[in-house]
């Protein structure tokens, strides 16, 4: 039977023996919702998730990681303005090397970038603490972001369970017109599909149209997947994927990735390349998109081009052709961060950085930066154009900011201008055509760089530090300072719960809202305690204060549509948990932080009626029954409410897959782990 490639690189990976609920038979589509167990090959981390992550890796008590390649990345809390972020560095440089992994150090990049150049191998499957990890569908991986817990799960040799996606397909067909980019793509996708159209799905891309993108442009389109929900999103792997691991230094590692003739798909997207033109999220979401037309002439004041997202050579190169020989307009601030330290180094060397300064962009680190509120904020009130992937309220690090999501090109033609302004209306030349660089194009153009000189710098590992031999490891002293605390452990799993509604939120709630990012919170990462202080205040400011006066004894918190979106970060899962959260009851979860609630038993429910949602205020009680019973046998939750509408009844959803249950159960999965299970 036919497969799609999503099919078939699980298929690959399947644990047998961990899937004990599926009927597993190779070559057959596997049901979807089914509960399925992968091998995980590759793991990487970041620092605003890898210290926690790691303490969980220590209590396993496993000398040495069993992945194929594990990489610590530092590249969130890279502004030191005390000795937090700098203790939490040490600490994961020391434990990379007493367990086996590679650490690159601060300065070497961002870690989804950077992981493309340097590890990132099609048909393999990589587990990341951070949910841009998708960006290895570029490549043609299963990546797959996840809570660091799981992470940890994986690092130690356990299985990833996940239940079985559907797989969208989406068509590509055509060719991109200058001024028109990969990020155009995905926004048209997410102006079709929305934020939560991905939950529970993988968007597999195919198509005459996808030969013309280059793996950059691809990864473009798979880390931005990660806006729809989605459990991750791929590309073939084909002659471009071939040739940019030669680029890199890597041809070694290529294998041809494709889906089966006549594959299958859940549902197809069709999307001609030709037709496209530039797009742009609007405040407050990436699901807000418009044409940039539509917008033409809104004046601006800053624009801000890298993240995770767009920040690789191709994407300096288009910028720099339409800046060059141009000023950035007066009123508009302009920064530029580069993915990675080779791609700094390869656009210095051909010439792409000093158009970038000589236009008047400031050259930010290569980092996340500003993408999690890390420097370069907007001004107050401000219209910031920034080639992200995230426009939450208050992400930025200004609360009334007017974050616009853009590509490359709209972000270069409206810095040079000081208004909303399509490219595609600009005369300029197409760098395709006039520096070579592009790295699907290397033998064209003038050669300003030789592919000698793109893997010389593409392989220069002055700033990643490879593992150390195991008996060179043993000896290796983990340093940490005095803001690391451990883990705090989880609440023992109750029967009954009787506890008051804390909080009451609506739709789209991210996990920004739950745990901000930003330089006063991220330093606190490694301290649960502290960082929980922030729990929720982008909701309810006095929420900690409210938990508080309750002894953290327990609460419950009810949401609505897609609850936990965005990023990754377990500590929106561990903070709630440290302040007593018992139970989240919502209308819909995101796909992440369902499983890290769960990890930190916390139960994950969901409204049989969603009208139910309108019969709860905060300060009703509400009493869990029969938990035990619910979470053995899988039926529904029973609930009871008190409040301003006497007392009802009413009844949650139990869709957990029994390993799901059997970790509530246990008190969490570290206590699951430890008590042998798989």
């Amino acid at each position: 039977m036919a497969l799609t490639l999503a099919e078939k690189i699980l298929q690959e990976h399947i644990v047998s023996d961990a899937c004990s609920e599926t009927e597993f038979k190779k070559g057959t589509p596997i049901a979807r919702g089914a509960d399925i167990a992968i091998k995980i090959d590759q793991t990487l981390t970041q620092d605003a998730t890898g210290t926690m992550a790691y303490l969980q890796f220590e209590t396993i008590g496993i000398p040495r990681v069993k992945t194929e390649v594990s990489v610590s990345y530092i590249d969130h809390n890279t502004l030191q303005t005390d000795y937090k972020n700098m203790d939490d560095h040490r600490y994961l440089q020391t434990v990379a090397a007493k367990y086996g992994l590679y650490f690159s150090r601060a300065g070497n990049g961002i870690c989804h970038q950077a992981h493309l150049e340097r590890f990132g191998k099609p048909g393999k499957t990589l587990l990341g603490s951070d949910s841009h990890t998708p960006t290895g569908g570029g490549i043609g991986m299963i990546a797959i972001g996840a809570g660091g817990l799981d992470v940890a799960v994986a690092m130690g040799g356990g299985a990833f369970h996940t239940p079985m996606p559907k797989i969208f397909g989406v068509e590509l067909t055509g060719q991109l017109k200058k001024g028109v980019s990969a990020k155009d793509i995905i926004l048209e996708v997410l102006r079709r599909e929305s934020v939560k159209g991905g939950v529970g799905a993988i968007y597999e891309y195919y198509g005459d149209g996808v030969a013309t993108l280059t793996v950059p442009q691809r990864a473009t389109v798979t880390n931005m997947g990660a806006e729809l929900g989605a459990t991750t999103s791929i590309f073939p792997s084909d002659e471009s994927t071939k040739r940019f691991l030669e680029s890199m230094g890597r041809g070694e590692d290529w294998t041809e990735q494709k889906a089966d003739e006549g594959a299958v798909y859940d549902k197809v997207i069709k999307i001609n390349l030709s037709e496209l033109q530039p797009l742009a999220a609007c405040p407050h979401s990436p699901d807000a998109v418009q044409p940039i037309a539509n917008l033409a002439g809104k004046p601006i004041t800053q624009v801000a081009i890298g993240s995770c997202t767009n920040s690789s050579l191709d994407d300096l190169e288009s910028v720099a052709a339409i800046v060059k020989g141009k000023h950035i307009a007066p009123g508009v601030e302009a920064g530029i961060a580069p993915g990675s330290r080779a791609t700094l180094l390869m656009a210095d060397k051909a010439g792409i950085l000093g158009d970038l300064i000589a236009a008047g962009f400031r050259i930010l680190e290569s980092a996340c930066g500003p993408c999690i509120g890390m420097g370069f904020a907007p001004n107050s009130e401000g219209v910031s154009l920034r080639t992200f992937n995230r426009n939450f309220k208050g992400r930025s690090g200004t609360a009334d900011a007017n974050v616009y999501l853009v590509s490359p090109e709209t972000a270069a033609a409206s810095a040079i201008t000081g208004v909303f302004t399509d490219a595609t209306t600009l005369q300029y030349d197409d760098p395709a055509y006039t520096t070579g660089v592009r790295l699907s194009l290397l033998n064209g153009g003038d050669k300003r760089l030789s592919l000698k000189q793109v893997q010389d710098f593409a392989t220069d590992s002055g700033m990643l530090i490879p593992p150390l031999a195991q008996k060179d490891a043993s000896q290796v002293e983990i340093l940490r300072g005095p803001n690391i605390k451990p883990c705090p452990p989880c609440r023992e799993t109750a029967d009954s719960l009787t506890f008051p509604v804390l909080l009451k939120a609506g739709d789209n709630v991210s996990t920004d809202d739950i745990m901000p990012a930003g330089t006063k919170v991220l330093p606190f990462r490694s301290n649960v305690p502290e960082i929980s202080k922030f729990t929720y205040e982008r909701l309810d400011a006095h929420f900690y204060e409210r938990a508080k006066e309750t002894d953290f004894g327990g609460c419950f918190v009810v949401g609505a549509e897609n609850f936990g979106q965005g990023s990754s970060r377990e500590h929106a899962a561990l903070g709630p948990m440290y302040l007593g959260v018992r139970a989240v009851i919502v209308k819909s979860f995101a796909r992440i932080h369902k499983a890290n609630l769960i990890n930190y038993n916390i139960i994950p429910i969901t409204f049989a009626n969603p009208a139910d949602y309108d019969k709860i205020a905060v300060g009703d009680t509400l009493t869990l029954n029969n938990i035990t019973k619910s979470l053995k046998d899988g039926t529904p939750f029973e609930i009871t409410v008190k409040g301003s509408n006497g007392e009802i009844k009413i009844e949650g959803v139990n869709d957990l897959a029994k390993r799901s249950r059997d970790i509530l159960l246990a008190g969490g999965l570290a206590a699951y782990t430890r008590k042998g299970g798989n």
